[in-house]
């Protein structure tokens, strides 16, 4: 039973895309409360505020409103010193939402873990094996403490939970064998954010799309395959991979596809070219968005684009959307600092410096597991991603099983029976009628949302371990987390060396052990 003590408050570390994907399934609970915000970004911190903070024409209270997450930093320290010299102060807040850019996460979560909040992060947690364990080691005595919680939204989705109900509760089509997963990018996403945008480019260790696209495909994987549910957790302990291989290359998106019809053009609103060309920034951010009243991804663009539309008009918005667009480089003359440090969303696509996968493959295999109590077969996961979809982010795949099979994506999961050659359709549940109107990972996001307040407030006003709730409602531990993370290094290490991985070994290396 729900407590009528107040709802507990959340401070949002970045108001872009992820933070508002978090904040907006919160708007109306009873039992968690966006209290402050933290963005640089002036309109989208106001904007953030005033729609999910402290209302329109409001003002914000003392301890709501931060410039950077540095600056809440500082303001909590000084308010907890002050609170322990029985000052009067503001309320702090319970936990923190981390939804900034992936290269930040490292400083932001090994700053404020010895301030012991309850923590959601957006995935990945970092864009290194070494950042990840950094964080692992500043959150692993909390364990007993504190809810830790990441962005893996697959796990959350009506559909996704369905499915795995389905398959390991359920056991339609017995012990799984072997599954197919796809991960469709999209044609123009891929080009938005991986050949344009912020994650265009390798890290220094060569990865790539795969850690910032697909991890949660990785952990969606591993959810099924590796970790057991609540209810078969006593039976059925975590099967640790055995295998890891990777292939992956950049088909699409390089100069010798670029079209003879382009010629030296590097931008789309000088390419003569332009109008047949599928790529066409102006095609996709004026004529297909801005044109229609669509401003969805046009914010990554021209950061107050919103705002310029509502105030100024529609003429003013595409005035400042060609003139981003038509921003450029020249290798010659800008240094390759200048170059990666910013997205270039009017560059042509087949001149860009991308250098991440747009087709990538990953096999990750399970050997058999025998023992007093159960005896479970071994198992092959693939996972394929690819930029050239006609769906976007819409997941696909198909499981093998001892007894039949099982195919899922879209609105509905069908499964075969071998034995009464019989085949079902399951319709899955809808997602909440407030995150249909976005991309939410199919009602993911605001799961995810929910189950990490709901971990939170079970622990903090109902005596719940912390243990049990992060069990019961996150389902994914602190150790899941950066096993899922370390898994897709180890997939991209594979990739690079053009090798086998050997899990065990590799990951206890990892570990220092």
């Amino acid at each position: 039973m729900i407590s009528s003590e107040a709802p507990l408050r959340y401070l949002v570390i970045g108001a872009g895309q992820r933070g508002v994907s978090y904040a907006r399934p919160l708007m109306h609970s009873k039992i968690a409360q966006l209290y402050a915000v933290a963005e640089p970004v002036n309109f989208r911190r106001k904007n953030f505020g005033e729609r999910y903070i402290w209302g329109r024409g409001n003002a914000p209270g003392q301890g709501q409103e931060f410039s950077s997450w540095t600056e809440w930093l500082t303001w909590e320290i000084e308010r907890r010193a002050r609170a322990k010299n029985s000052e009067d102060v503001p309320p702090g807040v319970d936990g923190v939402f981390v939804c900034t850019l992936d290269d930040t996460h490292v400083e932001i979560m090994t700053a404020i873990a010895p301030l012991k909040l309850h923590v959601l992060c957006e995935k990945p947690l970092a864009t290194s094996l070494e950042d990840c364990l950094k964080i692992y080691k500043s959150f692993q005595t909390q364990q007993d403490e504190k809810i830790f919680s990441v962005g893996h939204v697959l796990r959350y989705s009506p559909h996704n939970l369905l499915l795995r109900k389905l398959l390991l509760e359920d056991k339609v089509i017995g012990d799984i064998l072997s599954i197919e997963h796809t991960e469709p990018v999209g044609w123009w996403h891929f080009a938005h954010s991986y050949v344009r945008g912020n994650w265009r480019r390798e890290t220094k260790k060569g990865d790539g799309s795969l850690l910032t696209k697909s991890s949660h495909d990785v952990d969606f994987l591993l959810w099924l395959l590796s970790q057991s549910t609540s209810t078969d957790s006593q039976n059925k302990p975590y099967q640790p991979p055995h295998l890891i291989t990777s292939v992956g290359s950049r088909n699409q998106f390089n100069k010798s596809r670029k079209p003879a019809a382009a010629g030296s053009a590097t931008n789309c609103l000088s390419c003569p070219s332009e109008r047949s060309c599928q790529y066409s920034a102006v095609q996709i951010y004026d004529d297909n968005r801005l044109e229609v009243g669509y401003t969805h991804w046009l914010n990554h663009v021209v950061h107050d684009i919103e705002d310029v539309l509502t105030t100024s008009g529609k003429a003013a918005a595409r005035k400042k959307l060609h003139s981003a667009l038509a921003e450029d480089y020249d290798p010659r003359t800008n240094t390759d600092e200048e170059i990666k440090s910013r997205p270039w969303y009017g560059r042509c696509v087949w001149e860009s410096d991308n250098t991440v996968c747009d087709d990538q493959l990953v096999t990750i295999t399970f050997p058999p597991v025998q023992n007093a109590s159960t005896q479970q077969p071994g198992k092959t996961a693939v996972l394929h991603m690819i930029a050239n979809t006609e769906k976007e982010c819409e997941r696909r795949g198909i499981v093998y099983g001892a007894k039949g099979e099982l195919s899922y994506g879209g609105e509905a999961i069908r499964y075969f029976d071998f034995n009464t050659r019989e085949s079902t359709v399951v319709d899955a549940p809808e997602q909440p009628a407030d995150e249909k109107s976005i991309k939410s990972h199919g009602g993911g996001d605001g799961g995810l949302a929910n189950a990490f307040v709901t971990a939170v407030y079970a622990v903090e006003r109902e005596g719940c371990d912390v243990r049990s709730a992060q069990q019961k409602f996150v389902g994914c531990t602190l150790d899941d987390a950066i096993r899922g993370h370390a898994l897709v290094f180890a997939a991209e290490e594979a990739r690079r060396e053009e090798k086998v991985v050997k899990w065990s070994t590799w990951w206890n290396n990892a570990l220092g052990q």
